[in-house]
């Protein structure tokens, strides 16, 4: 019964690629292909891939017989016999859906439990972030299909392939902190590496071809200067409805610096208050849109805007590469980023939360981890962290009593904390592959 159904789920996805290869599309023949090879791995998280490739399957056999038989019946021809042949390909293709969901599905993907719901999950996520983002952005939006068009899918099945291992490892709550810290940094230099290569001449690298700074404080005073361009603003508030403030910790292209810059220094008691942090946060804020917005309308030379995003920008570095190192804390993210006040602020639209438990030891081992400057004994006497906090999870994998943990209205703690590395790992994934200058 095993050779049984592995032999009808591959010739099932075998027979899309040919017809996704019959039609030009390339990229999409060969992620069925490894989808093929996944099959053959017996691992747990792939069934769940399988029985959704299977079931689109199913539905695009249907739709295909459909439009054959009205070619077919416009020209005079005969349709019958095509109908046959096409029904007995969406029956295999149906079969093969069903042993993939039932018993024999459970006894052939039998290799890998652990974590594997959320891992197969992760990869759908991925390949369905970044289908859409393909099919509606009006520009080739991942690299693969600029340089090498109609490949795109294979792209994109990889990025999942790599999203689902990245949420393997982060499912190890004492893994988690250096796991997040490693793919932050990664997606930070393949960000700057994309950037710099665009500068090089290869523009097929930028997103338009249009260079913007990369400063995330622009995110919103760009659109405010340029009246347009509005994609990663897109991306970022995506971000807040999801995961809340998490865009901080787990996505800003500029974060994963003033994070590096903190850790090269002993972590010390912050010297800010909160409301000083959160007010001089605000500040830039203003300063920012204000000043992208009086540019514009004094219709003042590009320039000056370029000039004036770029010492904001060097004024952050300098202040993560001093004030940051010393004090082992993220004083740039915390203290000076417009936009991390914005993520903190509009993140409480967000249901996900950090929660210290009634029965805390007080050993004050989360507060020597947390970068963020949101633990202290008030936020431990409170029960939670102050504003700043990102959801980075530090603090979770760093409470050896377990009295830290993510939450979410309805669910477990254990539960939201799946539930929240499912979400945010699945963007960083999807941003991987669309997030560029």
């Amino acid at each position: 019964m095993n050779i049984l159904t592995s032999a009808t789920i591959c010739l099932s996805l075998l027979l899309l690629g040919a017809h996704h290869l019959r039609f030009g599309d390339m990229g999409l023949a060969a992620a069925h292909v490894l989808l093929v090879t996944l099959v053959f791995s017996r691992k747990q998280w792939v069934r769940m891939p399988a029985v959704a490739a299977l079931a689109w399957g199913a539905w695009v056999w249907a739709d295909s017989t459909v439009g054959f038989i009205r070619v077919r019946q416009m020209l005079g021809a005969d349709w019958e016999r095509l109908a046959l042949i096409m029904g007995a390909v969406i029956a295999v293709t149906f079969a093969a859906f069903m042993l993939s969901l039932g018993p024999t599905g459970t006894r052939w993907f039998n290799r890998q439990s652990r974590g594997a719901s959320i891992r197969g999950l992760v990869f759908l996520l991925v390949c369905l972030g970044l289908s859409v983002a393909q099919a509606k952005v009006p520009f080739p939006v991942l690299l693969l299909d600029r340089f090498a068009p109609g490949w795109g899918w294979l792209e994109i099945i990889l990025l999942g392939l790599y999203g689902q291992w990245i949420a393997s490892l982060m499912l190890e709550p004492s893994r988690q902190p250096q796991v997040r810290r490693y793919i932050w940094a990664g997606f930070s230099f393949v960000f700057f590496l994309q950037l710099a290569l665009g500068l090089s001449g290869l523009r097929d690298m930028l997103m338009t071809g249009n260079l913007h700074l990369p400063v995330p404080a622009l995110i919103l005073g760009g659109p405010v200067y340029r009246g347009g361009g509005f994609f990663m603003l897109i991306l970022f508030s995506v971000t807040l409805l999801l995961v809340g403030p998490a865009w901080c910790s787990h996505l800003c292209y500029i974060g994963a610096w003033d994070d590096a810059a903190s850790r090269l220094g002993a972590r010390k008691p912050a010297t800010l208050s909160r409301r000083v942090t959160i007010l001089s946060r605000l500040a830039t804020l203003v300063l920012v849109v204000g000043a992208a917005y009086g540019l514009r309308i004094s219709g003042a030379s590009w320039v000056l805007a370029v000039v004036g995003g770029a010492v904001f920008g060097a004024a952050g570095v300098i202040i993560m590469l001093t004030i940051s190192r010393r004090n082992g804390t993220m004083v740039h993210c915390t203290a000076y980023c417009p936009i991390g006040v914005v993520a903190n602020l509009l993140g409480k639209v967000s249901p996900w939360r950090i929660r210290i438990g009634a029965d805390c030891t007080r050993c004050n081992a989360c507060i020597a981890r947390c970068r963020y400057s949101a633990l202290d004994d008030r936020a431990l006497e409170e029960g939670s962290p102050a504003l700043s906090c990102t959801l980075c999870g530090d603090c979770v994998g760093a409470c050896r009593h377990g009295q830290i943990g993510y939450v979410f209205p309805g669910m477990t703690a254990e539960r939201a904390r799946a539930a929240f590395i499912t979400l945010v790992v699945s963007l960083h994934a999807v941003f991987l592959g669309v997030a560029r200058i």
